[in-house]
């Protein structure tokens, strides 16, 4: 049986990649513009709303800002909406670039990615939650203001706890999916090999603040920026270059 297996295999033709078609040089495109898109819109919503508005260790300073600008940050939880609507066409955009270099492996990173839009779409039903318990809602009367500014502050905190979930899961998914354009030489190897590298780096440093939260205190978000610079990068190359015609040596597994 062995003997016949090499056989088979000696005989059986190599598999290369061929030339680009249409549909992944479309949806290469349409990747590198979201990348860029959904990470400006990230950050207003991190940056500009929540850097503002959120003081650590104070909770009633972080209600008082969110009642003071309301509208600032339920225009921020809309963002947030958004940038998860504009993930899950990413996600797609990039399986169609992908998936001739090697489907299951595609399937394997599109799994990541979309368990990790959810857990980060459950997360945000936590903002709602602050603004209903600042609401001043008659139901609410049995409690302190006090009261109610530390569960809202508890809801924000969930909300981080949950977005950390999400990201070891876009750390692997990233990662899974970073390897196939490096096996692809659909972009330069050197981008690709650093995305490799930025997702397993967001991905294992957040579970390791999970387990030792005092780590965070001392990273900061200091290596979330490798990961940012990979999704730029690879965004505004995608955009603007497209994706490279591999070499005919190029093979597949």
């Amino acid at each position: 049986m062995s003997t016949v297996s090499s056989a088979q295999r000696a005989d059986r033709p190599e598999r290369t990649l061929g030339s680009i078609e249409p549909a992944q040089r479309t949806a290469a495109k349409i990747a590198g513009f979201l990348y860029v898109f959904q990470m400006a819109l990230a950050l207003f919503g991190e940056t500009y709303v929540r850097g503002r508005l959120i003081v650590r260790g104070d909770a009633t300073q972080t209600a008082q800002n969110i009642i003071g600008a309301e509208r600032l940050f339920r225009l921020s939880i809309a963002g947030d909406l958004v940038v998860y609507t504009t993930v899950i066409v990413l996600i797609w955009a990039l399986y169609v670039v992908v998936r001739p270099v090697d489907k299951n492996l595609a399937l394997l990173a599109v799994f990541f990615r979309l368990v990790e839009n959810a857990v980060l779409c459950v997360a945000t039903v936590n903002s709602l939650v602050v603004l209903r318990l600042l609401s001043g809602a008659d139901a609410l009367k049995t409690f302190e203001p006090g009261q109610l500014h530390s569960l809202a502050n508890v809801a924000l905190s969930a909300q981080g706890l949950g977005m950390s979930v999400g990201f070891i899961l876009l750390g692997l998914g990233s990662t899974v999916f970073a390897y196939l354009l490096l096996k692809s030489s659909y972009v330069p190897r050197a981008l690709a090999a650093w995305g490799i590298f930025s997702s397993l780096v967001l991905s294992l440093v957040t579970l390791a603040i999970l387990v030792f939260p005092g780590l965070g205190k001392v990273m900061g978000l200091a290596y979330m920026a490798p990961m940012g610079i990979y999704e730029v990068g690879l965004g505004l190359w995608l955009l603007v270059k497209g994706l490279r015609t591999p070499s005919t040596s190029t093979r597949l597994s």
